[in-house]
């Protein structure tokens, strides 16, 4: 069949996303061992993707009452937003109470901060830039560009110490410009595992008060930090008790499970009930060209959950195992790089935080481990403790050593 001319015909191969295109390279790496640490999803030890039994549970339940399968409306499920809300901010905070949240159901998190963006992107009357961690998500800029952003950064890491350089970040805060658009994450810092601790949560606060700064806090690991759903939620109830101009962005992809439901919210706190209701009728005009409204039998899981005492109280439990597994990963990857030998300090890696830890490790070392031991991870040299094997750990750990001699 002659090749005819078409609208793509000058249109070149994009350039394969950072995440998902690693993985895929590894899925066709024919040498073994190899180790998969592109994705941060939490796993059995035999790999597998792990789901909580009160899933489970719930589904069966939700299919025994006979729903109808309507649309949600733009907005999503009420009771959902709702327990969403009170999840964030919690059941007694003024924000909630007084019904000054505008939320809308999302597409999962990737969703809710393209919803924010694309929001403040045809109604911030300030610049439309977008200051975020100089190490974040890869999507974060990718997200705000499309909605129209520019995007910078601030400083976050401190490559001396592995935690956080506080006043680098609180030197940029101030002198970025005034009502800049800053994002921060709620908790379990991706890629660098370093949170500011609630007296450094505080000064920031204060900081993006002083300058009118409007603050997206993406909200994915709640309850990964610490352990405690309340303690991770510190940096946001902090902000909006401050008073400052914020939105939130929620997923349950990684505290339920929920991966492939695609379940969040974008909220955006007002300073009255009627504000809200204006807000909230922009947010439709947002979405509803976007994907017109969100699916249902996820968001149908999460409210079960978390309104209903007996099914929360077993996913607290589930959740505790889970949380401890990754510590234990944790530490079983730190003793595992002693264990080598090196004569690097690698402390940090007990003190990072949530599902990921950072190992400092050069772009150039990481493509090592990658060509020398078909060991796949981030260029940032993130490594998923989520993600690893416990027959993983001393391998990785010997290829890391090697690569840094």
């Amino acid at each position: 069949m002659a090749v005819r001319d078409t609208p793509w015909s000058s249109l070149k191969m994009a350039p394969i996303d950072v995440t998902f295109g690693l993985s895929e390279a590894c899925k066709k790496d024919s040498r073994s061992p190899k180790v998969n640490l592109a994705i941060g999803v939490y796993s059995n030890d035999d790999g597998s993707s792990f789901v909580f039994p009160v899933v489970h549970e719930v589904e069966k339940y939700i299919a025994g009452k006979g729903l109808d399968k309507e649309y949600a409306g733009i907005l999503g499920l009420e009771s959902f937003r709702r327990a969403s809300l009170e999840f964030a901010l919690g059941s007694e905070s003024k924000a909630v109470i007084g019904g000054l949240c505008a939320t809308a159901q999302t597409v999962a998190g990737t969703s809710a901060l393209r919803v924010i963006a694309t929001f403040l992107a045809k109604h911030y009357p300030y610049e439309k830039t977008l200051y975020i961690s100089e190490y974040t998500w890869p999507n974060h800029a990718p997200i705000f560009k499309e909605a129209g952003f520019s995007v910078k950064s601030f400083r976050y890491y401190n490559w001396k110490t592995g935690g956080l350089d506080s006043e680098g970040l609180y030197q940029d805060l101030k002198s970025i410009p005034k009502h800049s658009v800053v994002l921060f994450q709620a908790c379990g810092h991706n890629p660098t595992g370093v949170d500011p601790v609630v007296e450094e949560w505080n000064e920031i606060s204060k900081i993006c008060k002083d300058c009118g700064h409007f603050v997206v806090i993406d909200n994915v690991y709640q309850g990964f930090a610490s352990g405690s759903h309340e303690k991770d939620a510190t940096s946001i109830r902090r902000l909006v008790d401050d008073g400052n101009n914020v939105a939130i962005c929620q997923t349950f992809s990684k505290n339920f499970g929920l991966y492939g439901e695609r379940v969040g919210t974008a909220t955006i706190v007002c300073s009255s009930v009627d504000e809200k209701r204006i807000v909230e009728s922009h947010l439709k005009l947002v979405i509803r060209p976007m994907y017109s409204n969100p699916p249902i039998n996820g968001a149908r899981i999460a409210t079960e959950i978390l309104t209903n005492p007996q099914y929360r109280n077993q996913w607290l439990k589930e959740f505790n195992v889970v949380f401890e597994d990754i510590q234990s990963k944790r530490v079983a990857f730190h003793d595992a790089l002693v264990k080598t030998g090196s004569k690097r300090d690698w402390s940090h890696i007990l003190r990072q935080k949530g599902w990921f830890c950072f190992t400092s490790l050069s772009e150039e070392q990481v493509a090592m481990l990658e060509k020398d031991y078909a060991i796949y991870m981030s260029k940032a040299g993130r490594v998923p403790v989520v993600a690893l094997r416990t027959s993983e750990i001393g391998y990785l750990a010997n290829a890391i050593h090697s690569v840094m001699k």
